[in-house]
């Protein structure tokens, strides 16, 4: 393995986990960060464990919050307490919101790999996450986890399956669908990667007979550290961006980045 290949691979990790929790694509970087390097990465074990590094810091950026909701949702189904009722029922409304990108995932997976990864794709969905991000701009929505329902469940999780496509952010499809139903800020947040979290086990789950590492086993560890370093703080960072409500300037990236691909 050559240097400047490690190089490569390291900069593929970085790249990932920093893009993976803000609203501009992390699959889509990668697919043109792959062209531009002239890398050809068979198969899914890079995406695989990439999706797992994130997993991980999604995991220990909203550990209190799954500690708590754990804790509450097991009490209300042994007690009944009114007062876990919410956190129960937050439990259920991601399960349901989860079923939408699972079914359609592993429905047209074969499709997705095949025929949605080219750059022109990728330019023109980045630019359709511009638009998105642009319309819920200045949207101040009032609905917190209590006042979630069914209906808030499934177009949040419609807004995640549309996101299987590179170049639609995921975070940024969950999060403008969370705001454009009236979820405040913080609730879209922390329902968007929460919500992550069962997708990406599901991932990890249904793609780990699909692991092989071969010669690649070094660049994809320093790879795979790399993006967990970078995803956790890109989260932290994405959460203040969030509270000062400043994703006009995602929306003003994702315009730029897609007309620059699609010209180029």
């Amino acid at each position: 393995m050559e240097l400047l290949e490690l190089l490569k691979f390291a900069f593929l990790g970085l790249l990932q986990g920093f893009t993976e929790p803000i609203p501009i694509s992390s699959s889509g970087h990668l697919v043109i960060a792959q062209e531009l390097f002239g890398l050809d990465i068979k198969g899914l074990s890079f995406e695989i464990l990439m999706n797992f590094a994130s997993l991980l810091a999604v995991l220990l950026v909203y550990r209190k919050d799954l500690i708590r909701l754990t804790a509450n949702g097991v009490q209300y189904i042994v007690s009944r307490e009114e007062s876990s009722k919410s956190d129960f029922m937050f439990i259920v409304y991601l399960v349901i919101a989860t079923i939408p990108a699972a079914v359609l995932g592993l429905t047209f997976e074969d499709f997705i790999g095949d025929q949605l990864k080219g750059l022109k794709i990728v330019g023109a969905t980045l630019i359709i996450t511009g638009i998105a991000l642009w319309l819920i701009r200045n949207l101040r929505g009032s609905k917190g986890e209590s006042e979630l329902n069914l209906r808030d469940a499934i177009i949040v999780g419609l807004a995640q399956a549309v996101a299987l496509i590179p170049g639609i952010s995921r975070s940024g499809a969950t999060i403008v669908a969370a705001m454009g139903i009236g979820m405040k800020q913080e609730t879209a947040l922390r329902f968007s990667f929460l919500l992550f979290i069962p997708v990406s086990v599901g991932t990890m789950v249904f793609g780990i007979s699909d692991l092989h590492f071969g010669d690649l086993l070094i660049p994809y560890i320093v790879a795979f550290l790399l993006s967990l370093m970078a995803s956790y703080f890109s989260l932290k960072w994405f959460m203040n961006i969030m509270a000062r409500g400043n994703l006009i300037y995602f929306a003003i990236y994702c315009f730029i980045a897609g007309a620059l691909i699609l010209i180029i």
